[in-house]
């Protein structure tokens, strides 16, 4: 799953209040590794065209962290999808940042 290449299948699983682990690769100096970063996924913008991404938000340390991958980068070496909820009723999911981890699950209906 390269770039360009990502799969139409998983493109279009990729939707708000979806919870994905994205395989990102990490150059340092002249070593590349690959990075797993899982979270909910809070928006998806910009459509299906070349400026297309989705952002991306998990708990790390106590710390609330959001990463935008643009969905024709290099850097994505892959998009798993973990669960997508029935039901959501918000195409954008900022509400979650103020809300708890049990109570962001509650309201999008994710079943973790």
């Amino acid at each position: 799953m390269g770039s360009i290449d990502m799969d139409k299948e998983i493109l279009s699983q990729i939707k708000s209040g979806a919870l994905i682990i994205v395989t990102e690769r990490i150059k340092e100096k002249d070593k590349e590794r690959q990075s797993n970063f899982k979270g909910v996924v809070l928006a998806r913008k910009h459509g299906a065209g070349q400026t297309a991404t989705f952002t991306v938000r998990a708990v790390v340390d106590g710390v609330g962290v959001e990463k935008v991958y643009p969905i024709n980068s290099p850097i994505i070496a892959g998009v798993k999808i973990v669960s997508t909820p029935k039901k959501v009723r918000r195409s954008k999911l900022y509400f979650l940042r103020d809300v708890s981890k049990k109570q962001s699950r509650k309201k999008i209906g994710l079943a973790v």
